[in-house]
């Protein structure tokens, strides 16, 4: 299995993934102001329910926010992790060439 990733990757991912979060609080706010004009048009549970959803939309905008920026700190701590082993990785080269003998690996004499 072959894992080919960029080194921007994860962090033009958290970038992306942090504007998200602000786009799906006002994408909740503007759901609320399109259904203003259904209040009062409803009658039993589908009142209960769209009163519910009204009265909670702040509390489900947090969850969805947290949530995202939960995500946000994972793409970060990848971003951390895989910066951190690339930099191990190409130390660990360095240092084994230099310790390589490359004149013994000569065939000439």
């Amino acid at each position: 299995m072959k894992f080919d990733m960029g080194s921007t990757t994860l962090s033009t991912l958290g970038k992306s993934t942090s504007g998200s979060s602000d786009d799906l609080g006002a994408l909740i706010q503007q759901l609320i102001a399109a259904a203003q004009p259904l209040e009062g048009k409803f009658n039993g549970e589908g009142k209960a329910m769209f009163d519910a959803f009204k009265a909670n939309a702040d509390d489900i905008t947090a969850a969805l926010n947290g949530s995202l920026s939960s995500i946000l700190g994972g793409q970060s701590g990848m971003d951390t992790a895989f910066g951190t082993g690339d930099a191990e990785q190409s130390d660990n080269a360095q240092q084994n060439m230099g310790a390589a003998n490359f004149d013994a690996a000569r065939f000439s004499g």
